[in-house]
C-alpha cells in the first residue's frame, strides 16, 4: 500500500506503530485532523502520545486543554509513564478556585464569546511557533458557538490559521453533537474514529477505524487496540495477501512412524491441521507429542492455551514422556495462557503475528477453537479471522495445529462450528467401544498436499506419548460413534503394547 499525494519525508508519526501501520506511515504534516470517540475511548492518551512523539523528534508542541485541568492531565501521564515537560499544556478553563500561584496559562472561554477565545489559541500558537497541535475537545467550543454556521466558520479558521503556521493539528471530539452533524469530518483532512463497545461478558473491546484520509490508501475495517501502559497499542486488520516468505516444504515428523504414514509422509509447511474430538480422546496428547518432534528437530514453537491451566498442560506432558520446560528454558517453545474474555480478537491475532515474526515461530498451535469461538462476537467473524489468520501463517511457511472440541462421547457427535473446510489436513480422533472396553481410534479425513493413508487406526496413550497401532479392520463404524465389532481381537492394541517402530517420547 502506498500514498498517492504524500512521502515518507512529509509524514507525522503518531507514536503508535499500529496506527501509523493503518495510515500506510503516519499523517501528512501540516493539516488538521479530527479524532472522534465517546469519553473513554483513548482520545486524550492518543493525544498527548502524539505530542510527546513528535517531542522526541525535537518538534515543538502544544496542548490546549478546554476541559482537563493540568492536574488531570499529569494524572493520565502518570499511569503511562511519560513526563509531560517536553510539553505546552495550555488550560482553557474558568478562573474559579485557581489561585494565583498557577504557573499554566489560564483562558476563560466560558466568560468570552466563540471569537475571543480562538483568538486566544491563534495568539498562544503564535506565541510558542508549536510544530504539532492537540486541542481537546471541540465540544466547550460547540457550546459557544450557538449555530451551527458560526461553529463552521470559526473552525475554517482555525484550519487555514494553523495551515500558515505549518502546525499538524489533532481536534478531539467526544461526539456530543448529533449523529448527522458531519460538518467536522467534512473540514478536517482526516478522521480517525475511537469506539468502545461491552460485551455480555469479559472485558470492553475498544476499535478504530478510519473514516477518511484525503490522499492515502488507508487501511479500511476495524482494528481492535487497548490502552496500555505507554498508550494505546493497535492491531491493524490482518491481511494475509500483504505477507509472503519463501519457505522449506520439507514435511515434519510427527514423531510416530504410523501417524506419519497416516499423514501421508508428517507434517507439511505452510499447512494447517485441525485435530477434532470429543473431550479427553487424546488431541492435546498428539498436538504435542507432533510440536515436541518439532521442537527436537531444531524447530521453534508457540503454543497457544485457551482450555487448559498451564500447570495441568506441563504436568500431563512430563508424565508422558514429552516434558516441555527444557525447551522453554532454551527459548525454544514460548507457552501463553490466554482468557479468551480479556482478549480481543485483534490482540490475539497480533501475538501470532509477534511469534512468527519476532520469535521465529515455526509451529503454531491453538488450543483450543472453541475457546476462541466464545471470545468473538458472533460465529460469522471467527471464521472470517480464523481463515485470515490461516492463509497468513501457510504464507509464512508455519505448521498450525489446531484443536477442536466435539460434544458429546459417542452416537452424534457434533461441533458448534464446522470451520474443517479452513484445515488443509483433518484429523479425526475417536473413541469406541470392544470387549468391554473403551479404545481409540484415530484417522485421516483429507489432506491438500500429499496422499494420506485412508485407514482407521486405533491408539493408545502411555508413559511413553502416543502410540498408534495397526489398521482396524474387524471394527466398523468407529467414525460415527457407533462401531460394531467382528472380529476376535487379534488386530486390537493390547494395553501398554508398543506398535510403533519407536514411542515418541524416545524419538
Amino acid at each position: 500500500m502506498t500514498t498517492t499525494t504524500t512521502d515518507q519525508r512529509a509524514l507525522a508519526l503518531t507514536g503508535i506503530s499500529g496506527l501509523d501501520d493503518i495510515l500506510v506511515g503516519g499523517l501528512t504534516r501540516e493539516r488538521i485532523y479530527l479524532v472522534e470517540g465517546t469519553p473513554g475511548t483513548g482520545k486524550t492518551t492518543l493525544g498527548l502520545g502524539f505530542l510527546l512523539n513528535g517531542a522526541t523528534a525535537g518538534e515543538t508542541g502544544i496542548y490546549f486543554s478546554l476541559a482537563e485541568t493540568r492536574v488531570e492531565l499529569l494524572a493520565v501521564a502518570e499511569s503511562h509513564g511519560w513526563s509531560l515537560a517536553a510539553i505546552n499544556l495550555v488550560e482553557m478553563l474558568p478562573a474559579d478556585g485557581l489561585g494565583d500561584d498557577q504557573e499554566q496559562t489560564l483562558l476563560h472561554p466560558s466568560e468570552v464569546e466563540l471569537g475571543e477565545t480562538v483568538r486566544e489559541i491563534m495568539a498562544k500558537v503564535d506565541e510558542i511557533r508549536p510544530t504539532r497541535v492537540v486541542i481537546d475537545s471541540l465540544s466547550e467550543l460547540r457550546l459557544l458557538s450557538q449555530t451551527p454556521v458560526r461553529y463552521r466558520r470559526q473552525i475554517l479558521a482555525l484550519k487555514h490559521f494553523f495551515a500558515s503556521r505549518q502546525c499538524t493539528v489533532l481536534l478531539l471530539d467526544d461526539k456530543s453533537a448529533s449523529e448527522s452533524d458531519l460538518q467536522l469530518q467534512s473540514i478536517a483532512h482526516g478522521v480517525i474514529m475511537l469506539e468502545q463497545t461491552l460485551s455480555g461478558f469479559g472485558a470492553q473491546r475498544r476499535r478504530v477505524y478510519v473514516v477518511k484520509m484525503r490522499g492515502v490508501r488507508f487501511r479500511g475495517g476495524y482494528h481492535d487496540f487497548e490502552i496500555e501502559r505507554g498508550g494505546l497499542r493497535v492491531y491493524p486488520r490482518l491481511v494475509a495477501a500483504e505477507h509472503g516468505d519463501s519457505y522449506d516444504d520439507t514435511p515434519l515428523s510427527t514423531g510416530s512412524d504410523h501417524l506419519d504414514s497416516l499423514l501421508g509422509g508428517g507434517l507439511v509447511p505452510g499447512t494447517a491441521t485441525l485435530l477434532s474430538g470429543p473431550a479427553g480422546v487424546g488431541k492435546t496428547t498428539a498436538t504435542v507429542q507432533a510440536m515436541v518432534a518439532g521442537l527436537r528437530a531444531g524447530a521453534k514453537a508457540s503454543y497457544f492455551l485457551f482450555d487448559e491451566r498451564l500447570p495441568t498442560l506441563l504436568k500431563r506432558s512430563t508424565s508422558l514422556g514429552m516434558a516441555l520446560e527444557p525447551f522453554v528454558d532454551a527459548g525454544m517453545l514460548a507457552i501463553r495462557a490466554i482468557d479468551p474474555a480479556e482478549l480481543s480478537p485483534g490482540a490475539f491475532v497480533g501475538a501470532v503475528r509477534d511469534a512468527v515474526e519476532r520469535s521465529g515461530a515455526t509451529i503454531v498451535v491453538i488450543d483450543s477453537l472453541n475457546a476462541y469461538l466464545h471470545s468473538m462476537p458472533n460465529e460469522q467473524f471467527l471464521v472470517l479471522q480464523m481463515h485470515e489468520l490461516l492463509s497468513y501463517l501457510g504464507q509464512k511457511g508455519v505448521v498450525t495445529m489446531l484443536i477442536l472440541g466435539l460434544h458429546g462421547v459417542t452416537g452424534n457427535v457434533r461441533t458448534e462450528v464446522d470451520i474443517s473446510y479452513l484445515a488443509d489436513t483433518v484429523m479425526q480422533l475417536r473413541y469406541f467401544e470392544a470387549q468391554g472396553e473403551v479404545r481409540q481410534a484415530i484417522s485421516v479425513i483429507k489432506t491438500r498436499t500429499t496422499r494420506h493413508e485412508r485407514t482407521i487406526r486405533e491408539f493408545q496413550i502411555t508413559e511413553q506419548g502416543l502410540l498408534v497401532g495397526e489398521t482396524l479392520r474387524d471394527v466398523h463404524g468407529v467414525l460415527t460413534g457407533v462401531p460394531t465389532f467382528s472380529g476376535r481381537g487379534s488386530t486390537l492394541m493390547r494395553r501398554g503394547e508398543e506398535a510403533d517402530a519407536a514411542p515418541a517420547g524416545t524419538r
